[in-house]
């Protein structure tokens, strides 16, 4: 699939606003901060102590899975999901202060070169003696996952599945993860928000359990949707604060910055939240819509400037560099314009 240039940057899009929805959040997560009249703000601290705009183990995982993506390995492939779980283990030995339970449980118990396989099983482990493996932490990380199947949505669907499972095997989680992606992939081509479009990659109990959960979002305050560790009420969360924004009139890509303010003001798991909603809303309004300030001071694990999983994203969606080797390349040759401009040819 080729896409235009307004689709591409609203795939680059999907992982610039989960980022900065994630640094943006952490000051204020479970409370360590309020959020001053004037919204949220890149300030750091939070659990992590964090730099200002530093991101979180969202974003950290989520670059752990669009470092795969952007090489064009097939993410429901074994070799693939062995590099993500590769990727998470990396991070875990590098004793992060923001890792989740059920996370660090997974990733100690997997062992320190894990392939993909024994880490689902350890998943699925888990989830078979305690009935407890639906928290957040793989919806916070599924955005990427929707970039590289924007032409084939029932492959999103099993990809978001096995990506999610290598460490959250409940199928509520799992669910969350599919449906969150298919609605990214429904933004980035369609320039609109409909949840509802995934339903029909669900079978008929899970289908008719998330539209419930769905009108409860939509129909309830935000605020009604904490606690939000549960991967259930994250994603009410994120689409209630998404919904219940009005979108400006007069600069409607303004929605982006006040629906994460609206993700953050529900409280409890800020950062989380707002990663998740920040996929979204990127995915419908674009990396163009992120605001400079944002994008200047976004930075976090491996040592990444946001633009650079803006690169990313791009090799993930455009299935490799774009015009002229882009982003591959460290300089782009634009003489050809300037022999262009003087006999009077056109350089295309």
């Amino acid at each position: 699939m080729k896409l235009t240039p307004a689709q591409l940057d609203r795939a680059c899009g999907t992982v610039l606003g989960s980022a900065v929805g994630d640094a943006l959040g952490a000051p204020y997560e479970f409370g360590l901060a309020k959020v001053r009249p004037d919204g949220p703000q890149m300030i750091g601290g939070g659990i992590g102590r964090f730099a200002p705009g530093e991101w979180t183990d969202d974003t950290t995982m989520a670059w752990c899975v669009l470092d795969v993506a952007a090489d064009g390995i097939e993410l429901r492939s074994d070799d693939a999901l062995t590099r993500i779980a590769r990727n998470f283990r990396a991070w875990y030995d590098t004793s992060p202060p923001d890792i989740g339970t059920q996370t660090r449980m997974i990733l100690g118990q997997a062992g320190p070169e894990p392939t993909g396989a024994t880490m689902t099983a350890t998943s699925y482990d888990l989830h078979a003696r305690t009935g407890h493996t639906a928290g957040n932490g793989s919806l916070m990380r599924t955005a990427p996952v929707a970039l590289p199947y924007l032409d084939d949505p029932a492959a999103l669907a099993e990809a978001a599945r096995k990506v999610g499972a290598l460490t959250h095997y409940d199928e509520h989680a799992q669910e969350a993860c599919a449906l969150w992606s298919l609605a990214i992939r429904h933004a980035i081509l369609y320039a609109e928000f409909d949840i509802r479009s995934g339903l029909e990659h669900l079978d008929t109990d899970a289908a008719a359990y998330w539209a419930e959960r769905l009108g409860e979002a939509e129909t309830s305050d935000p605020g009604r949707f904490r606690p939000n560790g549960w991967a259930v009420t994250a994603l009410q969360a994120a689409w209630s604060a998404i919904v219940h924004t009005p979108v400006p009139d007069v600069d409607p890509r303004r929605h982006l910055e006040d629906a994460l303010a609206a993700a953050i003001g529900i409280g409890d798991d800020t950062d989380t939240v707002a990663a998740i909603a920040g996929a979204l809303l990127g995915a419908r309004w674009g990396a163009s819509a992120v605001p400079a300030k944002w994008r200047r001071i976004c930075h976090g694990y491996p040592g990444l400037a946001c633009a650079r999983l803006v690169e990313l994203a791009h090799l993930a969606a455009n299935k490799g560099p774009g015009v002229y080797n882009w982003p591959g390349i460290d300089h782009i040759d634009y003489s050809i314009y300037e022999a262009a401009r003087i006999d009077g040819a056109s350089p295309f």
